[in-house]
């Protein structure tokens, strides 16, 4: 068997009402003939969503191909024997021009429960935000679920959801039971759980082309909150050159932050996991003994577990976050 190397994917466009242009604009993907784009899945595992590999020998194999011959050696061997054949993270990019509908995601035990399905935690890294730009995370206190189901029924729930201004470099973290909602005009990096399961709270009275409002899913959302939840999970790390900073720790994912101007060794000896690199500025070239792979702003690339150390040399910089499971 021929060994690992890191590989790129081709993207997986979404049009969306809601799209936007920034990802040409900003990222520099071509998404023709789709009029607009609101998501770019950029490494995933979701039936009818995989991701195909575009570099090497393995050029044209689905991700969950891959997962399934080369198990450990591409993920990880704790990782393996948690998710086995499914991929367990799902990375995107999202461009808004209009809100997103409230919604809040199961966690894993509603979620295989009722879809069998992982659950949705999910982060966000704001790349770009226009000038007054908010999105919506939790509550503004703690609410009782008689108090939600009142403003629910009253059309009144946008007085007690949570708004909160958004520029370039936040960080938000969404855990599953979390109500929230990207605003318009916003760029961001996802890193979530790898599920596609989402109920719609509420959707601003919108009508599609043929005048009919989206479904949404109330009882269902109502198991899901996590009332008790408090606080936006808004986080803005202090920035450092040339060193991983952590953005976020969980046991989902762990995400850093790469901001390099100079050339980086990283050994991942310690880690039991493939990991992702987003890069969302500059460019550079990996580099490691299997394979050297160039990256630019708007791709993405995984490098397999079987990696024990990689090199990035920025030409001549790049921010890349950095994205890994710890499963101890």
């Amino acid at each position: 068997m021929n060994e690992l190397y890191p590989l790129k994917f081709k993207p997986v466009y979404k049009e969306k009402v809601w799209g936007g242009n920034k990802i040409s604009s900003v990222l520099q993907h071509n998404y023709s003939p789709l009029p607009n784009c609101g998501e770019v899945w950029m490494v995933s595992g979701v039936e009818d969503n995989e991701s195909v590999v575009t570099n090497g020998f393995l050029k044209s194999n689905t991700l969950s191909e891959l997962v399934e011959v080369y198990m450990g050696d591409l993920v990880g061997d704790k990782v393996f024997e948690k998710f086995g054949n499914e991929f367990p993270l799902l990375f995107k990019f999202i461009d808004t021009q209009e809100y997103l509908s409230v919604q809040v995601h199961p966690d894993d035990e509603l979620a295989m429960e009722r879809h069998d399905s992982l659950g949705k935690t999910e982060m966000w890294y704001v790349l770009q935000a226009d000038q007054g730009a908010q999105l919506i995370s939790g509550f503004k206190k703690k609410m009782h679920k008689s108090d939600y189901l009142m403003h629910l029924k009253n059309k009144t729930l946008k007085e007690i959801l949570n708004f909160e201004p958004v520029s370039g470099g936040d960080v938000f973290y969404i855990p599953a039971g979390h109500v929230h909602a990207i605003g318009p005009g916003i760029l961001l990096a996802e890193i979530q759980q790898s599920s596609d399961v989402t109920y719609r709270i509420y959707d601003w009275d919108r009508f599609d082309a043929a005048g009919i409002t989206r479904e949404l899913h109330t009882d269902l959302a109502l198991d899901a909150i996590n009332f008790d939840i408090e606080g936006a999970y808004k986080a803005r790390p202090a920035g450092a050159k040339n060193r991983p900073v952590l953005l976020q720790e969980s046991e989902f994912f762990t995400v850093n932050m790469i901001d390099a101007d100079i050339s980086l060794n990283r050994e991942c000896f310690q880690i039991d996991s493939f990991i992702v690199h987003l890069c969302i500025e500059g460019s550079y070239e990996l580099t490691s003994f299997t394979g050297n792979v160039k990256v630019s702003n708007g791709q993405a690339v995984l490098i397999p577990a079987s990696t024990d150390e990689y090199q990035i040399i920025p030409s001549p910089s790049c921010k890349i976050l950095e994205t890994y499971i710890q499963i101890n």
